[in-house]
């Protein structure tokens, strides 16, 4: 019955890796010119995982001794992440036919990296959130590069790769660290060490600080952002898309479930850190945006700016009063960003001719007059990404400066408000290009990806409209996870 139990309690995940290994079997039966088919096949196992994850959410267990856990923190992040998964490969079907590079594995691959994503929500147990990350990371790695012989696409799997394996070491070596000064890898027994006095606390605020270093890179805060330029720049569109949202959400997960659980008593210590870091990820985020034509390194600079704002929150984690509604503004926020920037990639996707071609800001000429809906799409993805009212963004950056001012770090949001104010030229100069400026560029968007378009601009419309609903499950996903 226990076995049972642990696993129903990683059942999504068990359906997505199942289903992965069936595709990957089935793909071979199906022809190169019907790969369409691997596609919606795909679609299909997430929403089953989805219906899962929301058959079996609105509690709290503990399974495989205390390894994994399934609670209201996991629940809002499987949904997160296999939504990014059915809209990355809605996306990534007309996109991988249109650059040449269609193939059955693509698929498999985004789904086993969405189990890792998926495990790592729930990981209760430091070996575990390793094993999630490489599972995670692994398959990302190689879509990165999935368009081989065009070396832009290799070298950001490369890059990726090199430092993806550079931060798992700080994270492998921060987990041998804690576990020399508590003597346990599991949360529960670090915890009850921790509470006891029993533990190093050199080594073990080492382990924490490494453990930070690696998650700092998995979610772009600087100055470990370095490879998000060039990886978005050089991986497929589609992908790019999918790391911006999926990846740094998963980054997030481990990086607030470890600190909330683990990680209390070092507020003090970690605090002026995580300030800085904040506060630099905002800055140079922002103002490296400002010089950039391209869009897909804009958007990469842009990712990295609105993990600086996540990570505002994040600051309070120690704080008893505000800490549980700075964690849950940050959740908040990942889902209204997450909107945004599925539909501001999805444009992306539509542009984009030859790979990597078609992608500068002059190309977006008179693109808003020649087809209004994209235009508007777009209007509405910029104004949210930069907080402007009557958005899901704008909800996202009340709920952060609120809580950030509400915990005593007035600075912190001013830096946060003036970023957010140097932010608006770069997000408006898209929209004036694409309204206020000549041009003729023709565009054949497909289905999917107009549908992606669609459900993303009115998502962040209609959402806003009722934003207490969407604070208050986050709420519930920190309660739980407490």
């Amino acid at each position: 019955m226990s076995q049972m139990s642990d696993l129903l309690t990683i059942l999504p995940v068990l359906i997505v890796v199942t289903w992965a290994l069936l595709l990957l079997v089935v793909d071979l039966w199906i022809p190169k010119q019907k790969k369409g088919l691997t596609a919606l096949l795909a679609v299909i196992g997430l929403a089953v995982a989805l219906g899962a994850s929301l058959a079996t959410s609105g509690s709290t267990t503990l399974a495989f001794n205390q390894m994994v856990v399934s609670d209201g923190f996991s629940d809002f992040l499987h949904i997160l992440f296999l939504g990014s998964g059915m809209a990355a490969i809605a996306l990534s079907y007309d996109y991988l036919k249109r650059m040449q590079i269609e193939r059955g594995e693509y698929y498999v691959l985004l789904l086993f990296s969405i189990a890792g994503m998926m495990l790592m929500a729930q990981a209760y147990n430091l070996i575990m959130v390793f094993l999630a990350l490489e599972l995670l990371s692994i398959p990302i790695y190689v879509l990165s590069g999935f368009a081989s012989g065009r070396s832009i696409s290799e070298e950001s799997a490369l890059k990726y790769f090199l430092m993806g394996a550079f931060a798992s070491g700080f994270i492998l070596y921060g987990t041998a660290m804690i576990f020399g000064a508590s003597g346990h890898i599991d949360f529960p027994g670090i915890a009850a060490t921790l509470h006891a006095g029993q533990v190093n606390p050199v080594l073990f605020v080492i382990g924490a600080a490494l453990l930070l270093v690696g998650f700092g890179f998995k979610v772009a805060a600087a100055p470990f952002h370095m490879w998000t330029p060039d990886v978005y720049h050089g991986a497929p569109s589609s992908i790019s898309a999918f790391m911006s949202v999926a990846v740094k959400a998963a980054g997030f997960a481990s990086l607030l479930r470890v600190f909330m659980v683990l990680f209390p008593g070092l507020a003090d210590q970690m605090t002026p850190i995580l300030w800085g870091i904040a506060a630099l990820t905002m800055v140079m985020g922002n103002l490296v945006a400002l010089m950039q034509t391209n869009l897909k390194r804009l958007l990469a600079y842009s990712s990295i700016a609105h993990a600086g704002y996540i990570l505002m929150a994040f600051v309070s984690y120690g704080n008893k009063q505000f800490g549980s509604e700075s964690i849950s503004a940050a959740l908040f926020y990942l889902l209204a960003y997450g909107l945004a920037s599925f539909g501001a990639w999805a444009i992306v996707v539509a542009m984009e001719k030859d790979y990597g071609e078609g992608l500068f800001l002059e190309d977006l000429s008179g693109l808003g007059k020649r087809y209004p809906w994209l235009g508007t799409a777009m209007l509405i993805f910029m104004l949210s990404f930069a907080g402007i009212p009557l958005t899901m963004g704008f909800w996202g950056k009340f709920y952060l400066f609120r809580t950030t001012i509400q915990a005593g770090f007035l600075s912190l949001a001013l830096i946060g408000i003036l970023t957010s104010l140097i932010s608006v030229y770069y997000y408006l100069r898209v929209v004036v290009f694409m309204f206020m400026k000549p041009g003729e560029k023709e565009l054949q968007v497909n289905p999917w990806v107009g549908l992606v378009i669609a459900v993303t601009a009115i998502a962040v419309i209609a959402m806003a409209l009722y934003p207490g609903v969407f604070v208050a499950w986050a709420n519930q996903a920190v309660m739980l996870l407490q």
